[in-house]
């Protein structure tokens, strides 16, 4: 099983992922101790920090506006510099955005990665929080509706493997998304991502469970239900389910957003949901 993990907006780290892959894999691995003897080794887990394109330009820019001007709520503007400028900066354009290639090109070498890791088919699984949600469907879209608009750079990371072309995508959970306020860039609200792939069935006829799931808190102001958006999104995604983030401070505010990755309830049914996948892939087989 491949698992794709990616953060948010705001001023994330490399390891943003290592406490969220550990539970995974021990949620997951619980599950399959009737049938394996190490079964922590079927599944493995490849973060992608989309990060590293835009933190060392925003703090660059937090140092000459701090310096050249004495600004109130410092400490909150450097939070809002990181939070919002992921976004703005990310756009996608008419015009090619450097921005948007750049963040492409990481999540290509990061599935590529993981295809050396877990094997060239396996099913492939994203997890995605916030932006990184938006991410994900930028880049699932570009591989199924316009692959000859992919760019170049892009492109020369992307070997012509099923997992690297997105054929094996079973899976997608999209945690506290804006998706549904991109979508406002387009009429009737976009069109949305195929979850699984279309091409899924060649690797693994009969696999059912694949589905496009998507969590929010209702107190995180980024995060919303994607279903109501038009007839397509209902279609596309399996389920919107509420859920409660964060602690006995956070759970009931905005703060909700930044705690999704170490939310429990998250983390028990996506390792379910990835283990009933992996029996009904592997013990079909057998």
């Amino acid at each position: 099983m491949a698992v794709a993990v990616l953060h948010g907006i705001g001023n994330q780290q490399e390891d943003f992922s290592d406490i969220f892959s550990e539970e995974l894999v021990k949620r997951f691995s619980q599950n399959l101790k009737p049938y394996l003897p190490v079964p922590e080794t079927e599944i493995i887990i490849q973060p992608i920090y989309w990060g590293s394109v835009f933190n060392e330009s925003e703090n660059e820019m937090w140092k000459k506006l701090s310096f050249a001007a004495e600004l109130d709520f410092a400490k909150l503007r450097h939070f809002v510099i990181h939070f919002f400028g992921d976004a703005i900066a990310y756009q996608p354009s008419a015009y090619q955005n450097p921005n948007y290639i750049k963040v492409h090109e990481v999540y290509a070498k990061g599935l590529k990665k993981l295809g050396e890791k877990a094997g060239s088919d396996a099913p492939l699984f994203v997890v995605a929080h916030s932006l990184g949600s938006v991410i994900t469907s930028n880049y699932f879209y570009d591989l199924q509706y316009i692959p000859d608009r992919i760019p170049e750079t892009v492109k020369q990371n992307i070997a012509e493997t099923p997992l690297e072309n997105g054929d094996t995508l079973a899976g997608f959970y999209s945690l506290g998304s804006p998706l549904a306020l991109w979508s406002l860039r387009y009429a009737d609200f976009d069109v949305p991502i195929h979850v699984p792939s279309p091409n899924l069935e060649r690797y693994y006829p009969g696999l059912k469970d694949g589905k496009w799931v998507n969590m929010y808190d209702k107190d995180d102001v980024f995060g919303y239900p994607l279903k109501p958006l038009n007839h397509a999104y209902d279609k596309a995604v399996s389920c919107d389910i509420e859920l409660n983030c964060g602690n006995i401070i956070t759970s009931w505010t905005p703060l909700s957003h930044m705690h999704y990755f170490t939310t429990n309830d998250i983390i028990n049914k996506i390792g379910d949901q990835l283990a009933d996948i992996w029996k009904q892939v592997n013990l079909k087989k057998n």
